[in-house]
């Protein structure tokens, strides 16, 4: 027997899918990082598919904005050792 309910990863992928006209009514310089804040979506599936939400977007973004705050703290770690130095 096959599954009843999609995947949190067929949500996923048909959520994106519903963005398509708004990412390619955008710039060609702003879809490239419009991308990568999908794949940080992506790189979190796991997780949000665990806490399987109604509205998948809360998850979609609380990874981007995860993925964010990694990137900050990279950063502030490099600047700080950089001042260090």
């Amino acid at each position: 027997m096959g599954r009843t309910n999609p995947t949190y990863r067929d949500r996923l992928d048909a959520l994106e899918t519903d963005w398509g006209p708004y990412r390619r009514s955008l710039r060609r310089h702003e879809q490239g990082p419009f991308d990568r804040l999908w794949e940080h979506a992506r790189a979190h599936a796991d997780a949000s598919g665990m806490y399987n939400p109604a509205d998948p977007m809360q998850t979609v973004l609380l990874s981007i904005c995860l993925e964010q705050e990694r990137a900050i703290q990279e950063l502030t770690e490099r600047v700080t050792s950089l001042e260090a130095d």
